[in-house]
């Protein structure tokens, strides 16, 4: 298969349009309309989201150059070096995009301008809404960003399944259409979590969300991207490690916390299982007006961090009690 053209004129102009961009441009809309319909599917107000969106954008993009120029500031002959070129630092159009800096650039910037503009939107619950969306994105942008652009793919390979990139001499590893499929994976995962444990914790997905990516990123990272000549973890494998093991931790602490408050609500003298006030935000009915429709992917109102996450079931006539 011949690599796919990665840059092309605008109509004959002298505008010339990479087809990286494009894929991303693709991916990011995508992540706004999926994030959209899963706040109003929650019942959550939404309209806020246009202008948030716009600066996580932004500031996703130049914390991932950053993270990638920082992690080229001095590389060997077959990397950029822009320590002696410090000149390309702008030039994003020629690649090099880090996928944890797009995270630690638009995720903080998303929740600051979230906890402003949706007050009624915890913290933790939009972190919970927007990790399935983030999976999702992640597996749309594999197969229309890296897998389109300059010297893409990885180890040299003579495999069947094997891809010729532009700019690499010979067959690589399609590592964006393995990066794709492991997202898709775990994006799978998390709607089985939302569907299925029917009293989970809030920050349970993001937990979930957190381990899972820090193993794949360790996976692609070690197997088919670092450098074979290379011995031990370069940062970013050691980043997917720290991911795993931190968002698995944090899985077990929020698991036995919630088990311990399951417990001490049953022995209550008034023999429920939960307290209305403990009830999260699934178990209340979304409010009524445009766009406030039954939770289909997760669910609705806030409620106090760590609270239970009953999912799927419908709303009762009661206004304040499941």
């Amino acid at each position: 298969m011949k690599p796919i053209p990665v840059a092309f004129h605008f109509f004959g102009t002298p505008l010339v349009i990479h087809t990286y961009g494009i894929g991303l441009a693709i991916t990011f809309f995508f992540g706004y309309r999926y994030f959209e319909r899963r706040l109003r599917h929650g019942g959550y107000q939404w309209q806020w989201l246009t202008g948030v969106f716009v600066w996580v954008i932004v500031a996703a993009i130049i914390g991932a150059r950053v993270v990638h120029v920082m992690a080229n500031w001095h590389t060997g002959p077959l990397g950029p070096d822009y320590s002696a070129h410090p000149g390309d630092i702008p030039l994003i159009w020629n690649g090099g995009l880090s996928s944890f800096g797009g995270l630690i650039g638009g995720i903080p910037t998303g929740v600051i301008l979230a906890r402003r503009r949706c007050q009624e939107l915890s913290t933790l619950r939009m972190l919970d809404l927007v990790a399935p969306v983030l999976m999702a994105a992640w597996g749309v942008g594999r197969l229309l960003g890296p897998q389109l652009m300059v010297a893409g793919g990885g180890h040299p390979t003579d495999a069947w399944f094997g891809m010729y990139y532009a700019g690499e001499v010979g067959k690589r590893l399609p590592v964006p259409i393995f990066q794709a499929i492991l997202s898709f994976a775990i994006f799978g995962v998390l709607l089985l979590i939302e569907r299925r444990l029917r009293l989970r914790p809030t920050g349970f997905v993001l937990a979930a969300t957190a381990s899972m990516w820090g193993m794949a990123r360790f996976v692609e990272e070690h197997f088919w991207l670092s450098d074979v000549s290379s011995s031990g973890f370069d940062l970013v494998q050691a980043a997917g490690l720290a991911l795993f093991v931190t968002g698995g931790v944090t899985m077990v602490v929020l698991w036995r916390r919630q088990a311990r408050r399951l417990a001490a609500g049953a022995s209550s003298p008034s023999g429920s299982a939960l307290a209305p006030s403990a009830l999260d935000d699934h178990s209340r009915p979304a409010p009524a007006g445009p766009g406030a429709t039954p939770a289909l992917d997760g669910p609705g109102r806030p409620e106090p961090a760590g609270a239970a996450t009953p999912v799927g079931r419908p709303p009762s006539p009661s206004p304040a009690v499941d």
